[in-house]
């Protein structure tokens, strides 16, 4: 057979499983709370059109409202002012053999319980390798935090100083592009950033280092756990948005069972 054959009966059979990343989207998801002097990000609304009644008969349908960066999305270069002259940095211009590849999870899910401010550091990265192995160039590389069990308030974790999150570290991010060479970056809180990124220098370092490397973001997943350390493949495809900085997107991991 030949491996596409070959992979499609391995999922038929059950010896590959599909792990689904992704959010559920509704109006209570929670999205960013930027400062109230600039623009917000808008929740998901779903507003119905017809259902099988006189407004539609025969079917039913609705009109969708939402941000690009509402719920489990992707961040293109052009999101951020350091990607916004990277060559095919929108995500209809991506070249599509980087939204499939494999991915490793570094687990940071003791870290984050004792800390709601742990810090994703080169010290942990190296650690976590010195187990694992050498991070492949190439590879997603997802912050497994726990943090998507949590929901609503206790999922921005807002305090008087603003929200309090995990993530990494300006060395730390520069640590995975400029030594590993990865291909993006995921978390499962609101934004690849820190709570409180706005504090380093620079000011959101995940956000600034990746995408003025081109390289992508990946936020609000879910079931990392249900992820080994090394070995899945990840596909990750947002909407086809013309200039769009990023996309809400049903991100699906595939494992040996």
């Amino acid at each position: 057979m030949s491996t596409l054959q070959s992979l499609a009966t391995d999922i038929a059979l059950g010896k590959v499983k599909i792990v689904d990343l992704t959010h559920t989207l509704d109006p209570d998801f929670p999205v960013i709370i930027l400062p109230p002097e600039f623009g917000q990000c808008a929740r998901f609304r779903m507003e119905e059109i017809s259902a099988y009644d006189h407004r539609g008969p025969a079917w039913k349908w609705h009109n969708l409202t939402l941000s690009e960066h509402t719920g489990t999305h992707f961040d293109a270069p052009s999101h951020w002012i350091s990607g916004r002259d990277v060559p095919n940095g929108s995500v209809d211009e991506i070249p599509l053999d980087a939204f499939v590849g494999p991915v490793v999870v570094i687990d940071c899910s003791e870290g984050a319980e004792k800390n709601d401010d742990f810090e994703l550091t080169p010290e942990v990265i190296q650690k976590w390798e010195a187990e694992h192995g050498i991070i492949p160039s190439g590879a997603w590389v997802l912050m497994r935090t726990d943090w998507s069990k949590r929901s609503g308030a206790e999922y921005l974790n807002m305090r008087e100083d603003g929200p309090h999150s995990p993530g990494p570290t300006p060395d730390g991010i520069k640590f995975l592009i400029d030594q590993r060479d990865i291909r993006g970056f995921g978390t499962e809180t609101v934004g690849t950033d820190a709570g409180q990124g706005s504090h380093y220098v620079p000011p959101y370092p995940a956000h600034y280092f990746l995408h003025g490397a081109g390289k992508y973001g990946l936020q609000c997943l879910a079931n990392l756990d249900q992820l080994p350390p090394t070995g899945a493949i990840l596909l990750a495809a947002p909407l086809k948005i013309k200039n769009g900085t990023g996309s809400p997107l049903r991100v699906l991991a595939m494992i040996e069972n």
